[in-house]
């Protein structure tokens, strides 16, 4: 069984994931950035968002360090660019900019693209441990066993990211249109903060270089 699959190595890809990524914690924001959605429309963006933080992760972990280096873009400066842009996203939920009613009914699918798909799903610090995770693999043999444990705990984890915006309906309803909104702010506060800490530890890493 060991020879096909690596336990050890799943369970340490899915736990890391599961904590940078937070499923739970994504609850919030998510009702936060769809709050203005019906849960058809709700549903197709958590749909979106799961594909397209999928394909990022997977991207960055086959081809990530030669995207890197090929357009001279250090770690930090990646992590850097995604900190400003989750904080403009939740500049937006603390003034209430999402709620407002949009003209184009394609809105949703935008934002399940940027910013739910990513940075806020597929960020910085998902695409830069998965990248880790691979690298040590290959710099092993990279065997099947270990590949397929990698995959397999990138997948579980964005099963248990879909799972938690699916029943994000059922959230809603029981919150009610006052709850969503107190949510939608305290979501847009804690990503604030995330945002803040995002660029603080990227500016540690360029003084620590330098």
């Amino acid at each position: 069984m060991n020879e096909f699959f690596d336990v050890r190595l799943f369970t340490e890809v899915f736990v890391t994931l599961f904590v940078i990524m937070d499923p739970p914690g994504t609850v919030p924001v998510f009702l936060g950035l769809t709050s203005a959605m019906g849960a058809k429309q709700r549903n197709q963006a958590a749909r979106t968002a799961i594909l397209v933080a999928f394909g990022v992760i997977v991207a960055f972990a086959a081809f990530g360090q030669q995207i890197l280096s090929y357009m001279h873009i250090s770690l930090p400066a990646l992590q850097t660019a995604g900190g400003l842009l989750l904080l403009l996203v939740a500049m937006e939920l603390l003034t209430g900019k999402m709620e407002e009613p949009q003209p184009s009914g394609n809105k949703g699918v935008n934002v399940a693209l940027v910013p739910l798909g990513t940075p806020l799903l597929a960020g910085p610090g998902a695409i830069v441990a998965t990248m880790v995770f691979v690298q040590r693999a290959g710099e092993r043999g990279g065997g099947v066993a270990e590949w397929v444990a990698i995959v397999a705990g990138v997948v579980a984890v964005h099963v248990c990211l879909w799972l938690s915006m699916r029943f994000a309906n059922v959230i809603n309803r029981v919150l009610g249109d006052s709850g969503t909104i107190l949510v939608t702010r305290i979501a847009g506060l804690l990503l604030a903060a995330i945002a803040v800490q995002l660029v603080a530890d990227a500016v540690t890493q360029f003084v620590q270089a330098a």
